[in-house]
């Protein structure tokens, strides 16, 4: 583990958990933009850029929306990379830091549950894709009804087909998505510069397709709108934002990181959210109403290749981003629960199964429930988490962490009993405030049964609990017997 030869506990460490060593961080700065590029060109991120317009926003707002949203989501981002490159250490090792050597499964569970979520949704696009695929060579097939619980059996067995596809990629390893990656990062690209000439070409220009004003009436209205979906889209990448160690502890330098994700994120999400308004904003135009799946658009098109093309480079493109983007890290974060019991097959295994049963085609049947149901809910829960984890870093250590005693039960890092008791107090403050907001946008509460500026809170939900959580550790922390000693030890390499 390091120079002073410190036994690690067996039941807080395995192959996958352990600290990468120096000569291992061999990702520089395009690797980076690379990943962020190749994850950012998702149907979720289209999704939520047109979904915007189909809740009344004009082209242009959506674009600064999401442009705000990423500009704000990548600084937790980065904040929170820094031990990953410095340490080498994945998310659920550096939560021991703040939460304990066992209290760090309540962060990476809550993280884990939401990239279930997540695998989920991707999963029924993947096999959404497939169904529209069968169905451009058999028209008699009728579209696929959400309306009910479960949807019509051959949309369930396309599901179940990329759900084991997913099972069968995790079963080979994650060695093997290499190759999906690079096509995904060559097809992509391509695929949506042809989906904007075709929105382009069949709306007779551009000038159409931006006239299109707000629906919003007054500016009260829009801002209402606004608030909400720029926590969402803070929300959209609050994952990553938490485990974000679990690839930064790959880098050769902070450097790397932080310019290769300054250059991928903002930018690639921007342009690509473009793509999904202008396409969506010209089937309202072509079509008489706006589509915002852009899986039912493609199941338009009039050209069975076309549909047959678009398909199967969906359900490609959709594969890599699911193993890359919501198997790597809740297979750790399951690991951390078990290391010597639970390795990376048998986590993403238990990701698959959670997956399904979110019923993720509810999720994407409704664009206000993808917005104000899924990616604010868990917006909520995972903001608290960030605060915590940056304020511990940042204000109580310096930056300065003993990678042997994150492996050690009886280290600093115990704590009492494996729980930071103070932690999980401004954890569960940070989560309280947007509880009745969640319960009124559920419809399990009425309206009126808490002040209005208390159910408003959700609507900032990212927002609320990273700020209550993460002033209230320090505050907590400071105020403590805990006595935290922040001399570097020496067999740690400088920043």
């Amino acid at each position: 583990m390091s120079e002073n030869q410190n036994i690690p506990d067996s039941s807080l460490i395995n192959e996958d958990l352990a600290p990468v060593p120096v000569s291992r961080r061999t990702w520089g700065t395009w690797n980076y933009a690379a990943l962020w590029i190749s994850m950012s060109l998702c149907i979720p991120t289209y999704t939520m850029a047109s979904s915007m317009i189909n809740n009344g926003m004009s082209w242009w707002q959506a674009v600064l929306t999401i442009f705000l949203g990423n500009a704000i989501v990548l600084i937790p981002m980065l904040l929170n990379g820094h031990a990953g490159a410095k340490y080498g250490i994945p998310f659920p090792v550096f939560a021991r830091a703040s939460f304990g050597t066992k209290g760090a499964n309540i962060p990476a569970m809550l993280r884990a549950i939401v990239a279930c979520g997540w695998f989920g949704i991707q999963t029924w696009i993947g096999g959404e894709s497939l169904y529209h695929l069968i169905r451009a060579w058999t028209p008699s097939l009728e579209e696929i009804n959400t309306t009910s619980l479960f949807p019509q059996p051959l949309p369930l067995v396309c599901f179940a087909l990329f759900w084991l596809l997913n099972m069968f990629i995790i079963y080979k390893g994650v060695e093997s998505i290499r190759k999906l990656l690079v096509f995904k990062a060559i097809f992509l690209p391509i695929a949506a510069i042809a989906l904007f000439c075709w929105a382009v070409i069949a709306a007779k220009g551009l000038g159409p397709i931006l006239k299109e004003p707000s629906k919003f009436s007054d500016t009260a209205s829009f801002f209402s709108f606004f608030f909400p979906a720029l926590t969402a889209v803070v929300g959209f990448w609050a994952t990553l934002s938490l485990n974000i160690p679990d690839f930064t502890r790959y880098s050769k330098s902070q450097n790397a990181h932080i310019k290769g994700q300054a250059i991928g994120l903002p930018p690639s999400m921007t342009l690509f959210a473009f793509v999904g308004v202008v396409v969506t904003s010209a089937s309202a135009i072509i079509y008489g109403s706006p589509e915002w799946d852009p899986v039912k658009l493609a199941g338009r098109f009039d050209s069975k290749m076309m549909v047959t093309f678009a398909m199967i480079g969906i359900i490609i493109s959709t594969l890599a981003t699911n193993i890359a983007a919501n198997i790597v890290s809740p297979a750790n974060d399951f690991s951390n629960l078990s290391p010597s019991k639970i390795n990376f097959k048998l986590g993403g295994y238990i990701t698959g199964i959670i997956g399904v049963l979110i019923f993720p085609w509810k999720l994407m049947a409704d664009p206000n429930g993808y917005i104000f149901t899924w990616l604010i809910a868990y917006s909520s829960l995972l903001g608290p988490i960030g605060g915590i984890m940056i304020a511990d870093y940042y204000f109580i250590r310096k930056k300065v962490l003993f990678p042997d005693e994150l492996y050690q039960h009886k280290g600093r890092y115990g704590f009492t009993g494996g729980f930071n008791s103070l932690a999980i107090i401004a954890l569960l403050a940070g989560i309280l405030p947007n509880v009745p907001g969640f319960l009124i946008n559920i419809k399990l509460m009425a309206p009126g049964a808490v002040p209005g500026w208390i159910a408003g809170l959700y609507h900032y939900a990212w927002f609320v609990g990273f700020f209550v959580s993460g002033i209230l550790y320090i505050l907590l922390m400071r105020s403590s017997k805990t006595s935290i000693q922040n001399t570097q030890p020496s067999y740690v390499a400088a920043d």
